[in-house]
């Protein structure tokens, strides 16, 4: 995506879904956006969508949020949308879920069925001053994760919490830090524990999804969440000296008197920047806590907890000891060494087993990194070929670091759940007091494992919590994340 194509280019994400039944690339597009008084019209596609009543019982969904650029000030704001159903419109066959503060809605398939939604029409109601604006129209892929109980810990991983069921009291009563074990401490009523419904984003926070953002941002705000300053030459890597760890992120156009912002583009292989193979689809990395929640502030979007892991990956499934997010014992290591096509939308690896994985890689090299994002979903694979947990979230085990709230200490369980409001602050951190320290990162941790983990240490597993307290500020290049509404 070339963000300056205001109106007719949009943010487009090519990932891929993986769900229980056989399912390959899904390509979710905007397209053909007017704007008419205040309302937004664009079309919306996307393949192998699903809504189903059967195990795991769940949907897939976009979340649409708009930013709208002042033509005077050149500052983007995030557009609220009415709250009332009435307001949008979607064509056949799907529909627009409102949410209560207005910051987006969710659009799926508005009856059971699967299979790839055709372009359709969507109108959506905008709550912004009257003006003279740009607008963009973002859409991230997420995963309908139902309400209900489900077991916690395993009894077998690493500084594992008790073996437990996390149920309706549990999320109404609260629990103590005898009972949840792990030497945690209490985790009120008011923190997520994963009982609750949410949805959760499908996929780490991409290359091309981390460009979309910067280049809504203001210098400053730039500033904050790159590590070569905007001001840089054409061709500068954002996020590191040079092409490292398999992050292409470049500057287009430099930014100006420390006041004009740079425009950012995926360019992975020198040259023509946003081609197809400048790895916008590998996640990315490289993120601070600050960087991850500023993202997420600025999307409307949340961190989620460590227990809302447990949830979103073993699903209502009963426990097994050590298991990884597929369900099962079995893993088998995969780099970028023995991938095809590589940086592609169809980069892939050509064998089909269970249990595949992006870790296991002892090697110090600046040539490898994460993978694709759903990379070993195919035509034909399962959960545990596929590697997605439950409820069709993808690479919870391996590929870059889930960052999490954690319930290491008070910074952690203070967390309530307060959902990000789509602006940061000037100088870009994020601006919700409910969540740990955007600067120190004091209650959090990270869970999940990465493309560089390896050894002993079961950081994969589904319980395993030897890193899930440890509060780390700094970026690495296997940190990444994703998050939750």
């Amino acid at each position: 995506m070339k963000s300056k194509n205001y109106l007719s280019k949009l943010a487009v994400t090519l990932l891929l879904l993986v769900f229980g039944f056989n399912a390959k690339a899904n390509n979710v597009q905007i397209t053909g956006t007017t704007v008419s008084g205040s309302n937004i019209t664009f079309d919306i596609s996307w393949e192998n969508s699903w809504n189903a009543n059967v195990a795991p019982a769940n949907w897939d969904a976009v979340w649409i949020f708009i930013k709208y650029q002042d033509c005077n000030t050149r500052i983007w704001a995030h557009a609220g949308l009415s709250t009332v159903a009435g307001d949008h419109t979607a064509g056949s066959p799907l529909q627009v879920d409102t949410v209560t503060d207005g910051r987006g809605v969710f659009i799926r398939r508005s009856a059971l069925g699967g299979g790839n939604i055709g372009a359709t029409s969507i109108t959506l109601k905008m709550t912004i001053p009257a003006g003279t604006y740009n607008y963009k129209v973002f859409g991230i892929e997420m995963v309908n994760v139902p309400q209900g109980a489900y077991d916690l810990g395993d009894g077998a991983a690493a500084s594992t919490f008790n073996s437990i069921s996390v149920n309706a009291a549990s999320q109404t009563s609260g629990l103590s830090a005898a009972t949840i074990g792990g030497a945690a401490v209490a985790a009120p009523a008011t923190f997520p524990m994963g009982y609750n419904a949410v949805y959760c984003m499908k996929y780490e926070i991409s290359q091309e999804q981390y460009v979309d953002f910067l280049n809504s941002l203001t210098y400053d705000q730039q500033a904050a969440h790159v590590v070569n300053d905007p001001v840089g030459a054409a061709g500068t890597y954002a996020m590191h000296p040079g092409y490292y760890y398999r992050n292409g992120i470049r500057i287009l156009t430099p930014g100006n008197n420390n006041a004009i912002p740079a425009v950012y583009a995926c360019d992975a292989t020198a040259g023509v920047e946003n081609n197809t193979n400048d790895g916008q689809n590998i996640p990315m990395n490289n993120l601070s806590w600050n960087d991850l929640t500023a993202y997420l502030d600025w999307a409307a979007l949340r961190p989620m907890t460590e227990m809302e892991f447990e949830k979103i990956t073993r699903g209502p499934a009963a426990r097994v000891a050590n298991e990884y997010a597929w369900g099962s014992t079995t893993i088998n290591a995969v780099n970028n060494g023995v991938t095809v096509n590589n940086l592609q939308p169809n980069e892939s690896y050509a064998s089909i087993l269970n249990g595949l994985c992006a870790y296991g890689l002892n090697s110090g090299s600046t040539v490898y990194g994460p993978l694709r994002c759903g990379i070993f979903a195919t035509g034909t694979s399962g959960r545990a070929s596929s590697g997605a947990g439950y409820y069709g979230v993808m690479e919870m085990s391996g590929n870059v670091w889930e960052r999490v709230v954690s319930l290491g200490n008070a910074s952690g369980s203070a967390f309530n759940g307060t959902l990000g409001d789509g602006t940061i602050t000037t100088l870009g951190l994020a601006n919700q007091n409910t969540w740990p320290s955007p600067t120190t990162a004091v209650g959090t941790g990270y869970k999940g494992g990465a493309w560089n983990s390896y050894g002993p240490y079961g950081y994969e597993q589904i319980s395993n919590r030897s890193l899930s307290t440890t509060a780390d500020a700094t970026r690495q290049y296997s940190f990444g994340g994703r998050g939750v509404r």
